[in-house]
């Protein structure tokens, strides 16, 4: 068995920010009328600036591929060119298409001219953490020498106007108010395009900081609970969920039946309580002591969040000083799978990091209620 370092990290976030006052100048009015959630739900989540890959006609820019590529693109320099890749490990819940493969499109689109292996995580937020630690144990297994890893969304194409516009106007031919469902427009205001990228080795760079992986765990409360965030179907009374193949396609945009949805009740009650039951069981399994935690990256879809986590966090004993909290939320939106890459990028490029610091990912997916935890060590 080898160790596994993050040897270096890079980004790549589209275009210029978008502050909210601007929002729907890139994704457009709905029915051609402003929308009355958008200020509650921005009060809320705390997000100030995000970035999409549109253009302000709401006309794409790139790709998720693309944004994934030149995310990788940035880990490449003298001690590891493009030729030197041969594991490509990337997660995403936003594919630009079915099939092929997400990885197979970034594969292609950074053009390196050979065949490597490519592993593809799909889902929500944990995908990203799913593709890592793909390439985590690859490394060390000693499958392979060193590992790209990334996650990455592009969202913001979901949420363009054009998308919502046959659902308001069936809405109007019932005589019901011109408004989409708020489980369905709610996400339109939380979430942001980019991706994050990671160069996994086994051996640390001897000079800059290497980021030695101690462990990742996963949990999932499927079994217990029924799917909160969910696409390309829609929610029965009974709580199961409906494919879109089972549905006519005149129904499909009727329905938004491929828009991304979240059912905020079910998000209320239990994203907190099963991260915090999640993080306390890795804490127990490998024995840690929280004051010996040094820095806490917990990705969040909202600022809402915040406060209830760290109060959850200590009702099981994990009561982490505000000081050792690291955010960029507000900064740079909600990015999914790519939000944990994103803000430990900025983290370990801040120049802050001492050796022997002790760094905790926590990623919580709402999808049907699933969570990731990585314990890192500053090299």
């Amino acid at each position: 068995m080898y160790d596994v370092f993050i040897t270096k990290a890079s980004k790549y976030l589209p275009n210029e920010p978008v502050s909210n006052e601007e929002m729907e100048t890139y994704l457009g009015l709905i029915n051609d009328a402003p929308s009355k959630a958008r200020s509650l739900i921005l009060r809320n989540n705390k997000i100030t600036t995000r970035y999409y890959a549109l253009d302000t006609e709401g006309n794409p820019t790139h790709s998720n591929a693309q944004l994934t590529a030149k995310a990788i693109e940035g880990l490449f320099d003298e001690n590891f060119k493009k030729e030197d890749m041969k594991l490509l490990s990337v997660g995403t819940t936003s594919p630009d298409q079915i099939q092929p493969s997400h990885a197979s499109m970034v594969h292609g689109e950074l053009n390196i001219g050979k065949s490597i292996e490519i592993n593809t995580a799909t889902g929500l937020c944990n995908s990203g953490m799913n593709a890592l630690n793909y390439g985590f144990l690859s490394v060390r297994a000693g499958v392979q020498e060193s590992a790209v890893c990334a996650g990455s969304e592009r969202m913001s194409a979901w949420m363009t106007a054009d998308k919502f516009n046959h659902e308001a106007e069936n809405l109007i031919l019932l005589e019901e108010r011109p408004i989409i469902a708020f489980k369905r427009e709610f996400l339109r205001w939380m979430l942001s395009d980019g991706a994050g990228a990671f160069l996994l080795e086994n051996k640390p760079r001897e000079n800059g900081i290497s980021l030695r992986v101690e462990f990742i765990d996963f949990y999932s409360y499927a079994h217990e609970i029924e799917a909160c965030m969910y696409a390309g179907c829609d929610k029965q009374e009974d709580g199961s969920l409906k494919s879109w193949a089972d549905y006519p396609s005149d129904e499909w945009l009727k329905q938004s039946i491929f828009a991304i949805k979240q059912d905020t009740k079910i998000l209320d009650k239990y994203i907190l309580v099963k991260g915090a039951e999640s993080l306390r069981a890795s804490f127990d399994k490998h024995n840690l002591d929280p004051e010996k935690i040094d820095h806490v990256l917990a990705h969040i879809s909202s600022g809402y969040f915040k406060d209830g986590l760290k109060e959850e966090f200590a009702k099981k004993g994990m009561d982490f000083p505000a000081e050792k909290w690291f955010y960029n939320l507000s900064e740079v939106g909600n990015i999914g799978a790519g939000s944990i890459f994103i803000a430990l990028e900025q983290l370990m490029n801040s120049g802050t990091l001492k050796k022997g610091e002790k760094i905790l990912l926590c990623v919580p997916e709402s999808g049907r209620f699933a969570y990731s935890c990585s314990l890192l060590t500053v090299c």
